[in-house]
């Protein structure tokens, strides 16, 4: 009996996660023909939900973004899991932690010096040139 409810537990974690990635890869390719319309990008997250062994429960593409909801397995073991994409935000200038550019100056940013093995920095008093 415990070992017949671990592969039930197994089988709805398997359906689980086939329509979270057949969710999520609708969406993106929902999401990257959004020129195509409504109809067409969703069309298109259809037949790559069924190729995913899933189907498309919702689907809608609003500008950019799209919202797909994708179902997999059936009786006890069904699942739906909803996912959308659409591109990603770029944030300011001034908000970039990992910015390239110095922003009032279009230059490189200095260059940190890391310390040697013996833990001196080159060019400090001290250090090796």
């Amino acid at each position: 009996m415990v070992f017949g409810a671990v592969l039930a537990l197994g089988q709805a974690v398997v359906v689980r996660h086939r329509a979270a990635a057949a969710a999520d890869l609708a969406a993106l390719v929902a999401a990257d023909h959004w020129a195509e319309g409504e109809a067409g990008a969703c069309g298109r997250a259809e037949r790559l939900a069924a190729v995913q062994g899933a189907r498309v429960v919702r689907c809608s593409v609003t500008g950019e973004i799209s919202d797909v909801t994708a179902g997999a397995g059936g009786g006890p073991f069904a699942a739906e899991v909803r996912a959308r994409a659409g591109p990603a935000l770029t944030p300011p200038q001034s908000l970039s932690p990992r910015s390239s550019r110095a922003p009032e100056t279009g230059e490189a940013p200095p260059r940190r010096r890391l310390p040697d093995r013996r833990g001196l920095i080159p060019g400090d008093r001290g250090g090796t040139p």
